[in-house]
């Protein structure tokens, strides 16, 4: 039978029946377990289906999925695997610290999703919306994302993947092993001036928002990755290998809940595509035609120019910690086995 394609916000909220709650690190967390032991993402139980009844709708209609996989990426992730072991072993944690830290920090900002409210999209899409993935963004999308990220604010002391990340860091480091990195202001594409011109202001804030937010989930693919493999790497943490293993784990959750996130933006844009639009003026347009020059723009700035960006600012702060840590002759000889290990692809 075929999942429903209208949800109540109530419904899109809803939880599987945990049997018992996820805590770890001293940190109580989002989601649970069920009597199988096996860990579920929180507010999935109606959630995960409606998205998956959206996008096979959308793709019924005769319109595709956008790609929404990690080869969007042009620019492997920076530093690579085999250069924070490097400096892992030689007592330099420092780099993967504020890794960790900035990125619980980021998530807890995604918190603000839960208070986030989309203009009426049916005002300038002709086709009805009480079915789509777009037309439920109010009815519990939004908030559910947010929850996800930073907390439900509904439910204070339970963490989500701000505080998975921060779990995870004190596992294989221990508690303020370092000082609070200061995280960056943004990590979102950020343009002067107008793209969509066909459409408000506020509508195109809002897709463009979407997209960036689509584009970070995806990024955000390799880290997991990354920081499973460094965790699991038995020359890495030795003293603390039964802590590395749960943080590993910890990682996998969120990936998990991620996945969710993934889901609907990926379906949502590509409805959004499907559309047609009341554009100003009065005409109509294609949201194809509105939007696909500007997807094409997020994908090549978050897939390539902003992995080299960050890379820059990277590198710059690991030969400060190293030449700090080490001294200049010392320092030196070791950012040069770091630089000579850089394994990024340059397409």
């Amino acid at each position: 039978m075929n999942a429903p394609l209208r949800y109540s916000r109530d419904e899109l909220m809803r939880s599987h029946p945990y049997a018992r709650p996820h805590e770890a690190a001293g940190y109580r967390l989002h989601g649970g377990f069920l009597a199988d032991g096996a860990y579920v993402s929180p507010r999935t139980l109606v959630r995960w289906p409606a998205v998956r009844a959206w996008g096979e709708a959308l793709k019924a209609r005769g319109w595709p999925l956008i790609d929404a996989s990690d080869d969007l990426l042009k620019r492997d992730g920076y530093p690579s695997f085999e250069q924070h072991k490097l400096l892992l072993a030689k007592g330099l944690g420092q780099t993967l610290w504020n890794s960790l830290t900035v990125t619980g920090i980021i998530e807890g900002r995604g918190q603000g999703l839960c208070s986030m409210v989309a203009p009426d999209m049916q005002k300038l899409i002709v086709e009805p919306l009480a079915e789509t993935a777009t037309g439920h963004l109010n009815a519990g999308l939004l908030y559910a994302h947010g929850a996800d990220e930073g907390g439900d604010p509904a439910k204070p002391g339970e963490g989500g993947h701000d505080a998975m990340w921060f779990a995870a860091r004190d596992l294989v480091f221990g508690k303020g092993a370092y000082p609070a990195p200061e995280p960056p202001g943004s990590i979102a594409r950020e343009v002067a001036g107008r793209e969509m011109a066909e459409l408000p202001e506020g509508f195109e804030q809002l897709i463009k928002f979407l997209m960036n937010v689509l584009m970070i989930e995806i990024r955000a693919e390799s880290f997991f990755a990354l920081c499973m493999r460094i965790f699991r790497d038995r020359d890495l943490f030795k003293d603390r290998r039964e802590a590395a293993e749960l943080a590993a784990v910890l990682v996998e959750r969120i990936r998990a809940d991620e996945q969710s996130h993934v889901g609907y933006l990926q379906v949502l844009i590509s409805e959004l595509r499907s559309f047609t639009w009341r554009a100003a003026g009065g005409e109509t347009a294609s949201g194809a035609a509105i939007l696909d020059p500007v997807w094409a723009r997020m994908v090549e700035w978050h897939g390539s120019t902003e992995r080299d960006l960050a890379a820059a600012r990277s590198r710059a702060a690991i030969e400060s910690q190293v030449i700090a840590a080490r001294g200049e002759g010392a320092g030196r000889a070791l950012l040069s086995r770091f630089d000579a290990l850089d394994e990024r692809v340059m397409a």
